[in-house]
């Protein structure tokens, strides 16, 4: 592992849930909605969170009756997301890459492309193993993943954005095995800016099948789009993969 991994700093920022998630509720809510009525779970079916943030899509699943437990190996999105905890929900600070619980939950989640940020290929297969134990006999897993070829596409290489007062540059580029994303942070609260830097893995569908595989989990449907449009290699937004352990 990284002695000190890039998402260590930039998942605890205040500024890195500023510029991601002060977006549109209604449209995450809208695909948890669809979600859940396409897997059609059994009333009060335990549910897991990996990468769960300040646990706005766990909140919205325990808001249907669900059993729902996050994730996150942000101490501060942890923290935040504590004051929320209920009977039927639950957070807990955790690395994924680390067992977590086994044969416990019938569905287990990782939204907005909250995979591929680890330095090796061992430890992404270290938390598919995690996920692939955590889930009962028949457990369904959905990851919902940034489809490579379309993001090579449609990459902007430069532009900035300004929220709340607060500017944020951001660049774009990639290799052959990579995203990368640099924001410099410009905040009159700063007495300088604040660099952070992203690094995502080209992770594509086949790469995934073999993955999961290995941890013994099946893809049975792939969707291209957050209103579940068929995939399309070239042309879906979204590479969604709903898998259940064999």
């Amino acid at each position: 592992m990284e002695n000190h991994p890039w998402f260590k700093d930039w998942f605890n920022s205040p500024y890195y849930h500023h510029l991601y998630f002060n977006r549109d509720e209604k449209e995450a809510a809208k695909f948890i909605d669809k979600l859940i009525d396409d897997l059609k779970p059994a009333t009060g079916a335990y549910m897991l969170d990996v990468a769960c943030g300040k646990g706005r899509h766990s909140i919205h699943l325990a808001e249907k009756g669900f059993d729902v437990t996050g994730i996150d190996l942000s101490d501060d999105s942890i923290k935040e997301a504590l004051v929320y905890e209920t009977e039927n929900l639950h957070f807990y600070l955790h690395d994924m890459r680390l067992p977590f619980r086994i044969n416990y939950y019938d569905f287990a989640f990782n939204f907005f492309t909250s995979f591929g940020y680890f330095a090796t290929r061992r430890e992404h297969d270290n938390s598919i193993r995690t996920i692939a134990q955590s889930l009962k006999e028949t457990g369904c897993f959905v990851l919902d993943y940034l489809n490579v070829h379309y993001a090579e596409d449609h990459l902007i290489h430069q532009f900035d954005k300004e929220i709340d007062g607060v500017n944020y540059f951001i660049t774009k580029w990639y290799d052959e095995t990579h995203f990368y994303k640099k924001i410099t942070v410009e905040d009159e609260a700063l007495q300088e800016p604040l660099t952070y830097r992203e690094k995502v893995a080209k992770f594509s569908l086949g790469d995934f099948t073999e993955m999961f595989a290995y941890q013994g989990l099946q893809i049975q449907e792939v969707y291209g789009d957050y209103n579940f449009g068929m995939y399309d290699v070239k042309k879906s937004p979204r590479l969604i993969m709903v898998a259940r352990k064999a």
